[in-house]
C-alpha cells in the first residue's frame, strides 16, 4: 500500500527514530488494517498537527472509527496511556491500540466540528469545563512523566540558539519560570499540556471530546496556556482581561496562570521560527 503522507509530517521526521517509523509506516498500516479487521479512508489533512498520521476507518461490525499512528516524539509518549486513564471522560475513546507500534483505532467524532468555529468567548468556556474533568490525581504507580521533563527539553532547545536570542534578558527570566514554578506547585494532576479549540471536536456521546491529549503530571494553571497562545490577537489587545478572565472559569490562580503564560512565551521568542508577537506578548505579561 502506498500512503498519502503530509509534506508537514514528513518534515517532522527529521531524528532518527522519527525517520525509521516514517519509512516502516507504510507496512505498519498495512498490518493493522488486517489485524483490526479495517476499512480504510484517505488520511485527514494535517494542518493542525505534524506528529502523526491520522485516517478514518470502517470496522467489521459497519461502525466508524479512526486509525492513528503517533510518530515517535517526546511530548506524545504516553497519549495511550493517558487516553485509558482518562477513558472517554471526557476524551475520545480508545477502541484498540498496540503500544509498541504507537497505535490507536479511536472514537470517531461525528460530526467532528472544532471547536475553533464558535467565538473565543465561547471557547473559553467549552474549554475550561473540559480542563476541570481532566484534571484527576493520577494512580499510585503511574507511567506519567512529571511537567518538568518536557520543559526540560526545551529550555535546553532554547540556550542551544543563545547567541541568537532577541532579548537575553526575557528568555532568561522565562527559563528562571520554567524551574520555579514546576518546583512551587502545589496540586499536581494529570494534564493533557495540548487542550485549544483544534483539538475539542463536536461528538454524539458528548458534545464536546479532546483529541490528542499528551499529558504529564504538573501544576493545572499551565494547562491553561496552550488556549491562551491560540488566542493572540485577544492577549495582544487585553492581556490581562483574558488571562483573568480564562483563570477564573478554570477557578485557578490567575497570576499563575499570567506567570506560566509569560514564561512560555519568552521562551518561544528565543527561537527564529517563532511568530513574532511573542516577544511582544511576552513583554506584555512579564510586567
Amino acid at each position: 500500500m502506498t500512503l498519502k503522507v503530509s509534506a508537514r509530517l514528513e518534515s517532522s521526521c527529521r531524528t532518527t527514530a522519527a525517520t525509521a517509523w516514517l519509512e516502516r509506516l507504510s507496512e505498519t498500516v498495512d498490518e493493522l488494517v488486517r489485524r483490526w479487521g479495517l476499512t480504510l479512508g484517505p488520511p485527514f489533512d494535517a494542518d493542525d498537527g505534524s506528529c502523526a498520521w491520522v485516517a478514518p476507518v470502517g470496522r467489521v461490525d459497519g461502525s466508524r472509527a479512526v486509525l492513528k499512528l503517533a510518530m515517535p516524539h517526546l511530548e506524545g509518549e504516553h497519549e495511550i496511556e493517558g487516553l485509558r486513564f482518562w477513558s472517554g471522560n471526557p476524551t475520545v475513546q480508545l477502541l484498540e491500540s498496540d503500544d509498541r507500534l504507537g497505535a490507536m483505532l479511536l472514537e470517531r467524532c461525528e460530526p467532528g466540528t472544532p471547536l475553533r468555529a464558535l467565538p473565543e468567548a465561547e471557547q473559553d468556556l467549552e474549554i475550561a469545563r473540559l480542563l476541570r474533568r481532566l484534571w484527576r490525581p493520577p494512580p499510585p504507580h503511574h507511567p506519567f512523566r512529571p511537567l518538568s521533563e518536557m520543559l526540560t527539553q526545551w529550555a535546553e532547545e532554547a540556550l542551544a540558539k543563545r547567541d541568537s536570542w532577541p532579548d537575553p534578558d526575557l528568555v532568561d527570566a522565562g527559563l528562571l519560570l520554567f524551574d520555579q514554578l514546576s518546583r512551587s506547585s502545589s496540586g499536581n494532576v494529570l494534564l493533557a499540556t495540548d487542550v485549544h479549540a483544534g483539538n475539542v471536536l463536536r461528538a454524539e456521546r458528548e458534545p464536546w471530546l479532546v483529541i490528542d491529549p499528551k499529558p504529564f503530571v504538573g501544576d493545572p494553571a499551565y494547562d491553561a496556556t496552550q488556549h491562551l497562545l491560540n488566542c493572540r490577537a485577544r492577549l495582544l489587545s487585553e492581556p490581562d482581561d483574558t488571562v483573568r478572565r480564562f483563570a477564573d472559569l478554570l477557578e485557578v490562580d490567575h497570576e499563575s496562570v499570567r506567570l506560566w503564560t509569560f514564561a512560555r512565551l519568552a521562551v518561544e521568542s528565543s527561537s527564529a521560527s517563532s511568530r513574532p508577537e511573542a516577544l511582544v506578548l511576552a513583554r506584555k505579561l512579564g510586567r
